[in-house]
């Protein structure tokens, strides 16, 4: 049964109101906005923690809250995990413990092929003997997750759950969030405001603000629109498959009907594998002529399909390519020097370099697709 999570409700506080709508399907959703915008009280509507002025919180056909109704089931009735900020870890028990902890709340008993599902798919299973003192931060958030999944929930909530890490462990643990989007088969609500987060994880993104949803939809669409850039401050995603691995430190990417290069370096990419790429808009220039003897590998063609005023003195330009959807920050001066108005063909030249590892995530797209 495929499981969805469906969100309406209104609440005023002394001084702040809010009036929010939204759905998580299954994969991750995630939440962006900044301090203040409304992300805390969502999560605790959704988990059971307050009980809003009105509305409902559905999970598939399962009402969790319903003014109407005057349905309200508490935390525990709910069946969704939650994965905090720091890994709150039993510190008397070993590894293996804590997952076993999180097995006591299934509804049904977890198989030994799903247990070890899991305990690969997270990397953990060399740290099962261990107590949470001897893990990094990293390998205690991982357990964590694996805690959480043992549970079997019908939906996980994830609030901020790399904030307290530092960049080097939030690099090593994307890639298992970006496994858990994949394998997961339940509804993954990840609140952040960071936006590499938001670029290398989300299926759909929910944008924030002042209580209020701002858009939503599928991350490429709303990372892609220049009416939102402001809000998300991420840039461009594209979907791409490696198509060829050169000798010289790049990776070639098959990106729609074009072609990119990206570095490859301690990257352990293969032929066929699926990747995404944020282009931050200020890493892109844009010329009305394919540019020659210029050090740009990405050069792709396209025309204008929107404009958004960004400041004084610049306009955000989204630009449609055969590559999909490019966003690219320019002056007012560049602006009217190229003449650029919807529908102006141009180039858009994308430093390869400025594709760097943390702009690099994992996909579910394979090769023919």
């Amino acid at each position: 049964m495929i499981m969805s999570l469906d969100v309406a409700f209104s609440h005023r506080f002394a001084e702040f109101s809010l009036d929010m709508a939204f759905d998580v399907p299954e994969g991750i959703t995630v939440m962006f906005g900044p301090s203040g915008s409304g992300k805390s009280t969502a999560l605790r509507v959704i988990s059971g923690l307050m009980r809003p002025d009105a509305g409902h919180v559905a999970l598939g056909e399962r009402a969790l809250f319903d003014s109407a109704t005057k349905t309200f089931l508490p935390p525990h009735k709910r069946s969704i995990g939650t994965i905090f900020q720091d890994a709150r870890l039993f510190p008397h028990l070993t590894v293996r413990q804590n997952l076993n902890f999180g097995r006591r709340y299934a509804k049904t008993q977890l198989s030994k092929r799903d247990e070890t599902q899991i305990i690969d798919m997270l990397g953990i299973g060399h740290l099962l003997t261990r107590r949470p003192e001897g893990l990094s931060g990293g390998e205690a958030q991982r357990v964590s997750i694996g805690r959480t999944l043992m549970a079997q929930p019908e939906m996980i909530l994830a609030d901020e759950p790399l904030s307290a890490l530092d960049p080097a462990r939030k690099g090593e643990i994307l890639p298992y969030f970006e496994r858990l989007r994949d394998h997961a088969r339940v509804p993954i609500l990840y609140v952040t405001h960071n936006p590499l987060e938001l670029a290398r994880l989300a299926n759909r993104v929910v944008v924030l603000g002042q209580g209020q949803v701002l858009g939503q939809g599928r991350a490429a669409d709303v990372l892609s629109d220049p009416a939102l850039s402001p809000a998300v401050g991420s840039g461009a995603l594209i979907e791409a498959r490696v198509q060829t691995c050169h000798p010289d430190g790049l990776a070639e990417l098959a990106v729609g009907s074009e072609r990119l290069f990206v570095p490859s370096e301690g990257m352990d990419l293969h032929v066929g594998q699926g990747l995404r790429l944020r282009i931050p808009p200020h890493d892109v220039m844009i010329s009305r002529h394919r540019p020659e003897g210029f050090s740009a590998l990405n050069i792709v063609e396209g025309r204008v399909c929107g404009l958004r005023d960004m400041n004084f003195a610049s306009v955000m330009v989204c630009l449609e390519t055969g590559a999909g959807r490019i966003l690219a920050q320019v002056t007012r001066r560049s602006l009217a020097a190229l003449d650029l108005k919807d529908g102006t063909p141009c180039f858009a030249v994308i430093k390869t370099v400025a594709i760097a590892h943390d702009n690099l995530g994992f996909s579910s797209v394979q090769a023919g697709h």
